[in-house]
């Protein structure tokens, strides 16, 4: 399904009721019938989003995870975060604008922030190579997290990118090194870290800075391996069979939070979070804040050691008879004896 005119395809009942209620609340007449006409509008218009929003396809959601009202990086900078200076550069190479980083404050706490920036309009798109940081943008935030860490700083980060830069440049200056040296900085630095899918969160662009004590994603975002396209492309050698990756590699926030790879998952605004950035960026905020409350304090020691641990547990599981007697330990002692004896 491709965005039109109305929206995206799947969004097209629900624009067609807003059209029609615009009509009706734009009009001079204010009789009886006209309002109980724009309440039971009102009604239907959330109903129904209700009802398609709580249906999405994995495609689907990719789709509003790429909307381009979505609100970005900057939006949520400006929305909820105060005195944030921002700081440049990675000491070798050069500034990569695809990764935002500085000193902010949310609420009582001063934190260093990181966040994927893809821009809003073509000129800021292009400059910010549409969210695909460069090997120097991953330097940059391993940088500044190092000086997070120097001063007791929590670090937050906000993931919202296709993937890393793919291009020849990127690879020539080392750009799968630089990813796996961020997650393994991340793992084992010494000062609290939130991150948060905002929107895509693709490959290893978008790992390499999700390693943290808090891992959550926005309802209608993604989390995955590659994108789905990327999937098609390689499996099926087309990329028509997006959807079907899409349905396949199980990446929205309600298959991940079950598979136990996020912590938690941000509900959005009705209709999704391009509706109403005002609501999300409260929400995110509270949640920040509720992390920051949990996790600032706590003995960096032990802090660094659950972390390594949550990390390690992903994706671990038992095959053969090893797997028929943990099922049956959990069980009951019964069943256990009876898978022994069989």
């Amino acid at each position: 399904m491709a965005p039109s005119k109305l929206g995206l395809a799947f969004e097209r009942p629900i624009a067609e009721l807003e059209e029609r209620l615009s009509k009706l609340e734009g009009t001079a007449e204010t009789t009886t019938e006209v309002r109980e006409e724009i309440r039971r509008l009102r009604r239907e218009t959330a109903e129904l989003t209700r009802k398609i929003y709580g249906e999405l396809l994995p495609w689907q959601i990719v789709q509003v995870a790429r909307h381009q009202d979505r609100p970005k990086t900057t939006d949520y900078l400006h929305l909820m975060f105060d005195e944030f200076v921002e700081l440049h550069g990675d000491k070798s190479f050069g500034d990569d604008r695809a990764i935002r980083t500085g000193f902010a404050k949310l609420d009582e706490y001063k934190v260093l922030f990181i966040g994927h920036e893809k821009g809003k309009n073509l000129k800021e798109r292009t400059t910010c190579n549409y969210g695909c940081a460069h090997p120097e943008g991953y330097r940059k935030a391993m940088s500044k997290m190092h000086l997070a860490a120097k001063f007791g700083m929590p670090v937050i980060a906000f993931i919202d990118t296709g993937g890393a830069y793919p291009g020849i440049g990127a690879e020539e200056r080392g750009q799968a090194r630089v990813i796996a040296e961020s997650m393994f900085e991340m793992s084992r630095l010494r000062t609290p870290v939130i991150c948060v899918v905002i929107g895509e969160g693709g490959s290893g662009g978008a790992l390499a800075i999700g390693i943290g004590d808090k891992v959550a994603m926005l309802e209608f975002s993604y989390y995955s391996v590659i994108s789905p396209e990327g999937c098609s492309g390689i499996l099926w050698k087309s990329g028509a069979y997006a959807e079907q990756a899409a349905r396949a590699l199980r990446f929205t926030s309600k298959d991940l939070l079950s598979l136990g790879v996020v912590d938690d998952v941000i509900a959005e605004p009705l209709g999704g979070a391009h509706r109403d950035h005002h609501q999300m960026a409260n929400r995110l905020k509270m949640y920040l804040v509720g992390a920051l409350r949990e996790l600032v304090g706590r003995p960096v020691d032990k802090l660094v050691e659950r972390r390594y641990e949550k990390f390690r547990r992903m994706g671990v599981f038992l095959e053969g008879p090893q797997a028929v007697l943990a099922a049956a330990d959990e069980a009951s002692p019964a069943a256990s004896q009876a898978a022994i004896a069989r």
